[in-house]
């Protein structure tokens, strides 16, 4: 009973963080209309987000088993929730910038914590990766969830209305309620205090060799280009319905979410496909699925109408179909990190995650920016098109990687399946 509470609460911590990372196209989106700023200029949230992910991740990733994974993530929600309050209170561009830097220091300590206490969790790989796909699976749920809830708060009829920022009441009710969860939970994180008598010299050395060793640096720059690529759609996907396929706010927003919905259900199918094939196969066909998807759609949204569609039913074509990247960027993620994490012994899991969190961030400010710039340069097609190449390079770092994990010895990842 006592595991099965903090399953519930990891759980329950990433999709509140979900709700909130991925808000940012929304907000960039709303951002645009309600303070009058420029694409570039919006894009720069992404940057408060990611920077401080980066930053916090490096700084702190070591030595939070002496702080504790889960008053980590307490800490976390705290900080996150009193950002949240602040919104409502004193709406302002300024204000959302400062949100989005606790976001990213909240996140930064959250994720760290919550993939450290998978290992404490789990007792060999097939729990780990089927924890891992879980958890990943329900923060896409989360993502989601995160473009209908915004878009409840969205006047329609006057989408600069600054109202929409009463949605943050609730995402600070739902901090809160997230601590008090992990408040009543309990784990054992003895196996990880082998890094907790380090001292910060001592840290920073070992996450640097971590970090060189060949199999570490391959992972991560793979890592590196698939947030590249996702953060590009899930970012600028509700501005590019908006502007490019001509929907509504609201609608543009709503019809995002099909992204996140998407690639949940990808991740829940990729479970049972890498059962009956191998990682390093399922990958470079995801992959290869995503370049010819846009070859095919992005033409479709070219030719979109000009008008603006009256309800779903009206809406293009392209808007339904751009969104099934997901399905195809759903394994790569948890994949290629439940891979790397359960072959490093479970002391190590901490910088090994805050290496994946800073590699993560870098890859989703610089996905997201130089698709603004393209967006506001050439236009969203052109800036969708740009993927291909991030796509064409996962392809040379994935087999590098299934090259190096070959070479350690470390065995095919199990298929996740079900929840753990």
């Amino acid at each position: 009973m006592s595991r099965f509470r903090m399953v519930v609460a990891l759980a329950t911590i990433y999709m509140v963080f979900a709700i909130l990372l991925n808000s940012v196209g929304t907000v960039i989106l709303q951002s645009i209309h309600t303070f009058g700023i420029d694409k570039p200029q919006a894009s720069l949230l992404e940057l408060f987000k990611d920077l401080p992910i980066a930053v916090t991740s490096f700084l702190v990733a070591s030595f939070l088993p002496r702080l504790g994974y889960r008053r980590a993530m307490m800490l976390a929600l705290c900080i996150v929730g009193g950002a949240c309050m602040l919104m409502p209170l004193y709406p302002s561009f300024h204000t959302t910038e400062l949100l989005f830097t606790c976001i990213g220091v909240s996140f930064a300590l959250a994720k760290v914590s919550v993939y450290s206490s998978i290992g404490l969790l789990t007792r060999d790989k097939a729990e780990h990766g089927r924890l891992t796909n879980t958890i990943e699976g329900l923060f896409m749920l989360g993502v989601l969830a995160s473009g209908w809830i915004f878009s409840a708060f969205i006047d329609h009829a006057n989408p600069a209305n600054p109202s929409w920022f009463n949605v943050y009441w609730l995402l600070a009710v739902l901090c809160l309620g997230t601590v008090a969860l992990l408040y009543g939970a309990q784990l054992d994180e003895s196996a990880a205090h082998g890094e907790a008598r380090l001292s910060i010299g001592q840290a920073m050395r070992d996450m640097y060799r971590l970090m060189m060793r060949t199999l570490v640096y391959v992972f991560l720059l793979s890592a590196f280009l698939y947030v590249l690529i996702e953060q590009s759609f899930s970012t600028w996907l509700p501005t590019f319905n908006n502007e490019i396929l001509k929907l509504p706010n609201a609608m543009s927003i709503q019809m995002a979410s099909i992204l996140a919905g998407t690639t949940a259900l990808g991740r829940i199918l990729a479970g049972q496909l890498l059962r009956r094939m191998h990682w390093h196969t399922l990958l470079n066909l995801c992959v290869i699925g995503m370049g010819v998807l846009i070859l095919s759609v992005l033409p479709l949204a070219s030719h979109s109408p000009s008008f603006a569609p009256s309800g779903w039913l009206d809406a293009p074509l392209a808007a339904y179909l751009i969104p099934l990247i997901g399905l195809l960027m759903a394994p790569i993620y948890p994949v290629i990190n439940s891979v790397a994490l359960s072959s490093l012994p479970k002391p190590t899991h901490a910088a090994m995650t805050g290496l994946i969190v800073i590699f993560s961030a870098l890859g989703g400010t610089l996905g997201s920016r130089i698709t603004a710039l393209v967006f506001a340069s050439f236009g969203g097609i052109h800036a969708f098109y740009f993927s291909l190449v991030p796509m064409t390079l996962i392809l040379v770092t994935l087999f590098l990687f299934k090259r190096e994990t070959d070479r350690a010895g470390t065995p095919s990842l199990p298929a996740p399946e079900g929840a753990a």
